[in-house]
């Protein structure tokens, strides 16, 4: 039975309505995940690389640590920027589905 868009899609769509909501265009560049899981919880962790200018843009990636991402059946439990090149982030992001 299908729950609807995955967390990938799910994550990219809030991401750039977050971007949007602090006045940035965001575009998403590559982007990839991969499942991880213990006995207690199934997530996935995703890697993003996410492209825009200006100090508008620097501030919001200095904010996404402490971003609220709300993903419908998924929550967040991390973002972090791990690597940056020129008007490029690459972002990761930690999300565990809600059962």
């Amino acid at each position: 039975m299908s729950r609807g868009p995955d967390a990938a899609t799910l994550l990219e769509r809030r991401l750039r309505i977050a971007a949007e909501a602090a006045g940035v265009v965001v575009t998403v560049g590559e982007a990839d995940w991969t499942r991880w899981a213990s006995a207690t919880f199934v997530g996935a962790r995703h890697r993003l690389t996410l492209s825009g200018t200006g100090v508008a843009f620097d501030a919001w990636v200095v904010g996404l640590a402490e971003a609220n991402l709300p993903l419908r059946g998924h929550l967040v439990a991390d973002v972090a920027v791990v690597a940056r090149t020129g008007d490029a982030v690459v972002v990761e992001v930690l999300t565990v589905e809600e059962r």
